[in-house]
Parts: structure tokens; sequence; C-alpha cells
């Protein structure tokens, strides 16, 4: 909404930069290209730098808007998941939001691919060579071809700083719309929600979990956070993969 009524940017340029807040690279390359191809470079470059800058970003944000009671909170440990939920939860992720909204498919269905893979069990070799050969050839190839059109032209704009700035602003948006939610849950449980690891709901993984345990331990070192902040940060990846597909259906 801001990067729209800026009036420097189309409405699908605006919803590339503001999936920038979601903290997922890949899904933010895949937004621009599709709706903002002249800015997949700055987008991208923003898209990851914020998400190396977390652990700087989210703390102030966190300690802001929770007090020493909330950050103490300590939280039950997990019960434990069966091999069958693990196998199942993949495919009717990627099913229900495709029949949802049919643009994110590509988005959830690869990260979901590589989840059935390792939890299937049968496939050891693919899950392997998906983790390790194959995420660094396409890591190194994605690199190549966004820096190949990160020119001068494009990134010596106003425009681009103007991205920038979005870009941080929609990330910390994200951050305290997570740490209010768990501030609620914090509420409705009656203190059994540490609303710690509502920041943890953005697609960073697991950098995002790991920041949430480490405020947390700060406040409490007997506290054990990032089994309970994976939820939401998982939850991150799939909900700015949705949110990306929204936009494709209403801008692209």
């Amino acid at each position: 909404m801001l990067a729209n009524a800026t009036g420097l940017f189309t409405i699908g340029e605006a919803a590339a930069i503001g999936i920038i807040g979601g903290a997922d690279g890949p899904t933010a390359i895949y937004i621009a290209n599709n709706l903002a191809p002249d800015l997949v470079a700055p987008i991208a470059v923003a898209a990851y730098s914020y998400m190396a800058l977390i652990p700087l970003i989210q703390p102030p944000i966190m300690k802001l808007l929770t007090t020493k009671k909330e950050r103490s909170v300590v939280m039950k440990q997990l019960r434990k998941v069966s091999k069958t939920e693990k196998v199942i939860f993949p495919v009717f992720v990627v099913a229900f939001c495709s029949l949802l909204l049919p643009s994110v498919a590509p988005l959830l269905g690869m990260l979901m691919l590589g989840n059935l893979f390792r939890e299937s069990g049968v496939t050891a070799r693919l899950s392997d060579t998906a983790q390790n050969a194959l995420c660094n050839i396409v890591t190194i190839m994605l690199g190549t071809t966004v820096g190949a059109t990160a020119n001068g032209e494009i990134f010596l704009r106003v425009q681009t700083l103007a991205i920038i700035a979005m870009g941080l602003l929609a990330f910390c948006f994200s951050t305290v719309g997570g740490v209010l939610l768990g501030k609620v849950l914090y509420l409705v449980t009656g203190g059994k929600i540490n609303p710690l690891i509502g920041s943890a709901g953005v697609s960073a993984v697991p950098m995002a979990a790991r920041v949430s345990q480490t405020v947390g331990s700060k406040e409490n070192p007997t506290n054990f956070l990032l089994m309970h902040a994976m939820g939401p940060n998982v939850a991150g990846v799939i909900g700015s993969a949705v949110a990306a597909g929204f936009f494709m259906l209403m801008f692209g």
C-alpha cells in the first residue's frame, strides 16, 4: 500500500516490494520476475539483505513490544509427531493451497517436494542431492542470473532507495504483527504461549526461530523456545507463498 501510494511504482511493482516483508528470497524473486521484471535485482538484494540482518532487526522490536514476564514464559515440550503425519503434511499443504490459489503451486510444490523426499524415508539419495549438490547449483545459478540484471541504470535511481527503505519497513511490520499476535495468544491461553515465538512467523528458516530462542534464553536461561518457534517459522514460509499467490492472482 505504501509503495503504491508513492506513485513511483505500478501496482504490480508495489506488490513485489511488499512481499519483501515475508523475508523469503526465492518468493521475492519469483514475484518480482512475474510482476516487476525490471526490479528483480534491487528486490532480491533487499530481501536477502534483511534476511541476513534478522539478528539485528528483530530483537529490539521484540523487546519493545513484550514485557520481561512475557519473555520469560516457559513452554512445555511438544508432543512427538508420527511418521504418517510427517508424510501426509507436505501432500496436504500442496493440495489444499494449490486448489485455493493455483498460482502458488510452483512455490509450495518445490518446498514440500523436498520435505517429502526427507520424510518418506525411501529416497535418501534424492534427499541428499536436493539438500546439498542441487541446492548449491541452484543457488549459484540464481545468484549469477540475478546479478546479471543488476546494471547501474537500475540501481542508481530514487526508486531503488525507496525499495530498500520500504522493504525494511515491510519486514518490521511482519515482525510487529507476529509479536502482537503472540501477545494475543499469551492472553487467550492464560500465559502458556511465549509471545517471542510470534516474531519467527517470517520465511527466514531457521534464523528467525533462532532469534526467538536467543532473546528468550537471555530472560530465562532454562527456556528452550527453538522448536516452538519453528512452528510459526514454517507457517511463515507457507504464508508468504500464499500471499505471493494472492498477489499473482490479483495483479498478474
